[in-house]
């Protein structure tokens, strides 16, 4: 089937009849207009409500996988889409389900075991295959469309593909073209009618828009397949269309934040978080639900430039812990309804019980699931964690490390790079990610690496990695020797999030958080000697960051000696059955340690 051509694309669709619960019929008024004795009318009025869904990343259970429990986290949060439908249930019985709409902003099918087992363990490509699992929840819950994400591309288009024919709603993309065409490959928007009771239906338009970072991240899957625009460009052109084919509400579905920042520097023209952007610069938008950046943004107003008109948007917070609501207020004027008030909130999911109709039609599925991370694959003789990681070199990101570093020598062995050192990068994904002392299951090795990354081989020089280590040390505040350190606040500064922050195994060094951002590495050594600016070293890296993901120096275009197509995940999973055994005093050594002016800090 051609990309452009999909079974949702240019279609609408009309609820059945609804009852606004504000909405006002014609009623003469007690006062003549203008002293004609003519009765004056009220004016007509409709209130609708979209609700709003993002990030959901695989949740439909509140469960952990990782830890096989409830999930819980320091807020006492919950997840899930069982818990958005207890939610949705309710507002649809409060406002009238023909007078709501349910949209989501994508990142729908990565993210928790239970979405890659039906992706990679019992795919659902097979002949005869399953359907996937988010399917099913938000075909039940009653979806009206999704934007997609840039992580629904992150288990190649033909998974992607058969999960769109799973779902009974359209994946929106309107900036996701067919790199031959440069037509949609996916159902630009969605429109639906809102009856109301004044015979006058509302048409209401969705726009689906995507992040252009797809090309760098997802590089392997979708190079030469699709291009992906920035998301202004294309709200520019398809807004007005949408005002054109008569949209009365037109509501943006964009994954991407709203901050305006990128993590991709001048790889590309476009701009990663760029929902705030859409609503300054094209006119015609009424809502923007933004994805993306797993941030909560209950209402945020932003003026257009053309216009003067405020634009509303909200970011509910990721694996379904919130809800985000527009609730519309129209008006019948001059032959056509406008929009006389937006508002936002979010409801938090922790507030309800699951749906039981959504946990006992998935039940199944989450058994198999449990039981699969639960098989044991190894044994540790000693207990490791992630707690400290972010600030300290720990034994189980060495572990990552050394499997990557061993992964890519044999790789290499016996080829013309045999001979070079070969050094590996790894982040602290989690901060609770722990291996026990005693059975390792899939589970325990999985909770390393929650990302779907590949592992890849890159040629670096001395100099390349000192600056490749410098833009990493970013990451930490810069804090004056002398006074006392507070753990918790030496992190993410510039907002830079765990994932974007690199420590490298094979060479030895310190971070001197004393010293300004550019000048924080110090003692950098290979083999006990300063490291030689000139020489010439291989870099284990995931294809995240080979692709340009965090904007790191000289990664991207460095030359590319290996890349293979096994999950760094299943790698790590692979490693511990054949060793039998992990023993974390094989391979545990602090190579980096931060310091200020020459004093360890820890």
């Amino acid at each position: 089937m051609p990309l452009n051509r999909r079974k949702f694309l240019g279609t609408s669709a009309a609820t059945g009849v609804g009852v606004a619960v504000t909405g006002a019929a014609v009623a003469p008024s007690a006062a003549s207009a203008h002293g004609s004795g003519k009765p004056a009318r009220r004016k007509r009025r409709y209130s609708f409500t979209v609700l709003g869904t993002t990030d959901l990343h695989g949740n439909v259970f509140n469960w952990d996988y990782f830890t096989d429990k409830e999930f819980d986290d320091k807020d006492h949060n919950d997840v899930g889409l069982a818990k958005i439908s207890t939610l949705v249930n309710r507002i649809r019985e409060e406002k009238g389900r023909g007078n709501t709409l349910l949209i989501d902003a994508g990142d729908t099918i990565q993210g928790t075991q239970l979405s890659y087992y039906y992706a990679k363990v019992d795919p659902i490509t097979a002949k005869r295959g399953p359907v996937h699992p988010m399917a099913q929840a938000m075909n039940a819950i009653g979806y009206d469309a999704a934007a997609l994400g840039n992580h629904e591309f992150n288990y190649g288009i033909p998974v992607l593909r058969k999960f769109e024919e799973q779902c009974d709603f359209p994946l929106l993309g309107a900036n996701a073209l067919d790199a031959k065409t440069q037509k949609p490959a996916f159902p630009p928007y969605f429109m639906k009618r809102l009856r109301t009771p004044h015979g006058r239906d509302v048409k209401v338009a969705v726009l689906g828009l995507t992040n252009p970072g797809i090309a760098i991240w997802d590089k392997a899957n979708v190079q030469g397949k699709m291009t992906f625009p920035g998301l202004e460009e294309q709200a520019a052109k398809w807004v007005p269309k949408l005002r054109s084919m008569g949209a009365d509400v037109v509501i943006v579905s964009a994954h991407s934040g709203s901050s305006g920042t990128s993590s991709y520097g001048d790889q590309l023209p476009y701009v990663e978080n760029a929902a705030g952007l859409v609503a300054e610069q094209v006119p015609g938008i009424d809502a923007i639900l933004v994805g993306h950046a797993h941030t909560e943004i209950p209402e945020y107003f932003v003026e257009n430039k053309a216009t003067g008109q405020k634009v509303v948007l909200s970011e509910p917070l990721k694996w379904g812990q919130r809800l985000t609501l527009f609730d519309f207020d129209l008006v019948w004027a001059k032959g056509r309804w406008t929009v006389e008030k937006v508002g936002a909130q979010v409801l938090n999911s922790n507030t309800v019980e699951e749906d039981k109709k959504v946990t006992r039609l998935l039940a199944d599925e989450h058994k198999k699931v449990v039981a699969y991370v639960n098989q044991v694959i190894g044994s540790s003789t000693a207990a490791m964690s992630t707690a400290e990681g972010p600030v300290k070199d720990v034994a189980i990101i060495d572990l990552i490390n050394l499997v990557q570093r061993e992964t890519v020598a044999a790789a290499l062995k016996g080829g013309a790079h045999a001979a070079l050192p070969v050094l590996s990068q790894a982040s602290c994904f989690s901060r609770t990610a722990q291996i026990p002392a005693g059975d390792v299951t899939i589970r325990d090795a999985a909770g390393l690496y929650p990302f779907e990354n590949t592992l890849e081989a890159r040629l670096l020089t001395g100099a390349q990695l000192k600056e490749y280590l410098e833009f990493s040390a970013r990451y930490y505040v810069r804090t004056p020797a002398g006074g006392p350190v507070d753990p918790a606040k030496l992190t993410n500064a510039e907002n830079i999030p765990d994932y974007n922050y690199d420590a490298v195994s094979g060479l030895t060094y310190e971070i001197d958080i004393a010293k300004p951002v550019g000048s924080r590495i110090v003692k950098l050594s290979f083999e006990g000697k300063a490291i030689d600016p000139k020489a010439e070293f291989v870099l284990a890296v995931n294809n995240y960051r080979a692709s340009g993901g965090g904007n790191f120096p000289h990664i991207a275009g460095a030359k590319q000696l290996w890349a293979n197509s096994e999950e760094i995940r299943n790698t790590i999973i692979g490693w511990v059955k054949a060793k039998g055994t992990v023993d974390p005093g094989q391979f545990a050594s602090v190579d980096w340690k931060l310091t200020r002016d020459g004093t360890p800090v820890f």
